[in-house]
């Protein structure tokens, strides 16, 4: 975050974004009890930044579905640092299994969706929140 602004570090608003996108993401797998195997960002439209995050803040992100079809997802996510809006965004995120079109890659589909059930036991511990909470 030091080198985005000389003497004035913050975190880049492209990264907010990313943080708003990896959250939508792992939303839709857990919605759909990782069905497919890729989640990527296909638009992100009304990108707006409100203010910065600077080192030591905590940028807290929410994600929201608003509809799905056949192949994409439409999110609405906002970031916040300390209950004040840093960034919104509508996004669309794609997702497809890798054998939808080369049949050959079913088990990569697979290995990848126990993969990512993995790593989100290591992410997502709700226990913890409610202990820090306390």
């Amino acid at each position: 975050m030091g080198d985005h602004f000389p003497n004035f570090p913050v975190m880049p608003g492209v990264l907010m974004l990313e943080a708003l996108t990896q959250a939508g993401a792992w939303l839709v797998r857990v919605s759909e009890d990782f069905a497919h195997s890729i989640v990527v960002l296909k638009q992100a439209n009304n990108v707006k930044y409100a203010q910065f995050v600077e080192p030591g803040q905590t940028l807290t992100v929410k994600v929201d579905i608003i509809s799905m079809d056949a192949n994409e997802v439409r999110l609405k996510g906002v970031g916040t640092v300390n209950g004040r809006l840093t960034v919104g965004a509508r996004l669309t995120l794609a997702r497809y299994n890798l054998g939808d079109s080369n049949p050959l890659h079913i088990e990569t589909d697979a290995a990848t969706c126990r993969d990512l059930r993995e790593q989100l036991v290591l992410l997502y511990q709700p226990q913890y929140e409610t202990t820090k909470s306390e």
